[in-house]
């Protein structure tokens, strides 16, 4: 039986006990975190970006390093390549369409009403 451990999801501020090797996409499915991907976890896509301080997680691999190379993105993993092997925290970008739409509700409240 592999050890459980912690990893936190944020903006979401959202922690679950996770076994010793599972990726962080599959991770955050099991926590109902949403995190985009169009490949299924094959890093073909670049849609699962994270960002992490790098504590708790699997070393980069080649490929993975590859893939994520010319993106000036400090910290910036993949969630679909980067396996969780002690505690850890990872920042998951907000989805665009949600972004456009929570910047426009914004913009609504700032109008003047006349």
């Amino acid at each position: 039986m592999s050890a459980k451990v912690p990893l936190t999801f944020m903006p979401d501020n959202k922690t679950i006990q996770v076994r010793v090797g599972i990726s962080v996409l599959e991770a955050a499915r099991r926590a109902g975190v949403p995190i985009r991907t169009r490949c299924d976890g094959k890093a073909a896509c670049l849609m699962c970006k994270v960002t992490t301080d790098g504590q708790g997680l699997s070393l980069i691999q080649p490929m993975e390093q590859r893939k994520l190379a010319g993106l000036d993105a400090e910290g910036a993993r993949l969630a679909c390549q980067a396996r969780v092997n002690g505690p850890a925290v990872v920042t998951v970008p907000e989805d665009p369409l949600r972004a456009a739409v929570r910047k426009q509700l914004q913009r609504q409240e700032e109008e003047p009403l006349w």
